[in-house]
């Protein structure tokens, strides 16, 4: 039989293969065949058959007016104008030539209202990450030492896979990958601390018990 070894170079195995488990879910996810809207058109969902999609239009820089078909398997299919209101009716149309994108749209780069959640998930994400900087310090001058609260961790957990998942959307390699090993990190932390807090839980009941003071730093 064979044995694994509990920790390589010192760490634990768990958290080195979890960390690749995720960047292989990261890369899958980011290229995987899905839908990319063009950027700067208008677009609706739809659902032809089984198949769901969505339908775009958009203006070349010359100013023609383009449309296109897009199933979640990547599958494109141009469409004329006159076909996108035989098949849509002429509201959709209208939605893809006729009204203006919201401001919102261009501000994101995004073509739906849909997309503006996943932008509000990486944006809470990336306001987690940069207030736990904050708590981080705070709890520092407080204590005239560096310290790091667990609340960093949770944090940084909460924000890490926040910002994972809306790089996964954005099909976007690079944040991804910064963010694959990270998320595991911040779990086992906190993991880290709740055995800990577990173990001075177990020691002080044990010292009561046995009417001795608990050590303040049990090996």
């Amino acid at each position: 039989m064979i044995r694994i070894p509990s920790r390589i170079w010192g760490v634990k195995w768990e958290p080195v293969a979890a960390m690749i488990a995720l960047l292989f879910v990261g890369l899958w996810l980011v290229y995987k065949p899905g839908i990319k809207p063009h950027p700067g058109g208008r677009a609706e969902s739809v659902l032809i058959a089984n198949e769901r999609g969505i339908v775009e239009g958009w203006k070349e820089p010359g100013g023609e007016q383009k449309f296109q078909l897009t199933f979640r398997n990547g599958h494109t299919v141009p469409m004329s104008e006159e076909e996108v209101t035989r098949l849509f009716g002429p509201k959709v149309r209208a939605t893809l030539t006729t009204k203006p994108p919201p401001w919102l749209f261009g501000l994101f780069n995004i073509t739906g209202w849909t997309s503006l959640v996943w932008v509000a998930i990486g944006m809470g994400g990336q306001i987690l990450f940069a207030g736990r900087t904050l708590v981080q310090w705070f709890a520092s001058e407080k204590e005239r030492r560096s310290v790091v609260p667990a609340v960093f961790w949770w944090m940084s957990l909460i924000g890490g896979v926040s910002l994972f998942a809306y790089f996964a959307w954005r099909q976007d390699v690079v944040g991804v990958l910064g963010q694959c090993s990270g998320v595991v990190i911040y779990a086992r932390n906190l993991r880290l601390i709740a055995k800990h807090k577990r173990r001075e839980e177990r020691l002080a009941r044990e010292a009561e018990a046995g009417g001795e003071a608990p050590e303040s730093n049990p090996k």
